[in-house]
């Protein structure tokens, strides 16, 4: 027979004692302490750099840019403390600023959608395997690589200026616009082609999302019936909602911080009759133009209170048409 051998006690332990218990380790020495100390000063050395940034350039200048808007500050004399007079002329007083912000309401209602609209039809082309397709994809990106810089802006000046090559181009169809930037009519809607036609940011993000659509869902779709738009309005949109909503955040945001184009088509001053008189054009003529500093301040304060007024009301609305992968 096999004998099983059990552990017990040792034989000289008396009956019921307790086990022994395994030694503790070593409480950690001064020096390890010292090492460790040391270890955390370095962390915090090297972020030295970083906090005085922050302090310096985004914590400082946000204090004393709120404490400012509570002022009347003209930069060559001390600010004068007037409590809420700056927003009080801003929202009742100042005809101008309502008209700076319905000109931003429209730049951003327009050029966005036109934006994302363009970059995900262009995604959807890009997206077939196809020859030659990732020297299309390198070109369509070039503009968003240009951005919103003054060069660009003057050759779109250019461009829509009398005689530029828009009005030539229209004019072999026996349309003659003349210059686009100085009709209050036509100059703002310059300022949305140009938003628009740099849509080759978007468009990448979208081309990463359509990849990530499992190729089984258009199959499956396809065996029930559907068609190419049915099967667009009913897989693509909802599985690529969330990079929609992405994609819809940033350039909302982006709009309504939009300077450069307006600037440099309208040569500063929002015309023709401040028909390009964006929101951040006219903080900039108040705060350096006229050297309301304080007045220039409170904007500022109104426009970030409007961005995050719009972001919680795109989380909040997110929701309803959102689809995330695993939800019902």
């Amino acid at each position: 027979m096999r004998k099983e051998l059990v552990a017990g006690p040792p034989p000289d332990a008396q009956p019921g004692a307790a086990a022994a218990t395994p030694p503790r380790p070593p409480a950690a020495g001064p020096a390890r302490a010292r090492r460790r100390s040391r270890g955390d000063w370095s962390g915090y050395l090297f972020m030295v750099p970083w906090l005085v940034g922050l302090v310096s350039f985004t914590a400082g200048p946000l204090v004393i840019s709120l404490y400012l808007s509570f002022t009347n500050y003209d930069l060559f004399t001390s600010p004068q403390w007037t409590g809420l007079a700056n927003f009080k002329r801003m929202f009742t007083e100042d005809p101008r600023y309502w008209h700076a912000v319905r000109v931003t309401a429209i730049y951003t209602v327009t050029s966005v959608p036109a934006k994302l609209g363009l970059a995900l039809a262009v995604a959807l082309l890009l997206n077939r395997a196809r020859r030659g397709v990732g020297i299309y994809r390198s070109l369509l990106y070039v503009p968003s690589l240009l951005g919103a810089s003054v060069a660009i802006a003057l050759v779109w000046r250019g461009m829509f200026d009398a005689d530029g090559a828009v009005d030539q181009a229209l004019s072999l169809v026996g349309i003659h616009m003349g210059s686009w930037i100085y009709q209050p009519d036509t100059a703002l809607w310059t300022l949305v082609a140009l938003v628009a036609w740099q849509f080759g940011a978007p468009m990448v993000i979208f081309l990463a999302g359509l990849k990530q659509i499992p190729g089984e869902l258009y199959d499956a779709a396809a065996v029930d019936g559907a068609s190419k738009v049915r099967q667009f309005w009913h897989v693509t949109v909802p599985m690529l909602s969330p990079v929609i909503f992405f994609n819809l955040l940033l350039e909302i945001i982006q709009a309504f911080q939009s300077f450069t184009p307006a600037s440099i088509i309208s040569g500063g001053t929002g015309g023709p009759a401040d028909s390009t008189l964006v929101y951040t054009l006219y903080l900039y003529q108040k705060g350096f133009g006229d050297f309301e500093m304080g007045y220039a301040s409170a904007m500022a304060w109104v426009l970030l209170a409007a961005v995050g007024a719009v972001t919680l009301v795109l989380f909040g609305t997110a929701r309803l048409w959102v689809f995330y992968g695993g939800e019902d």
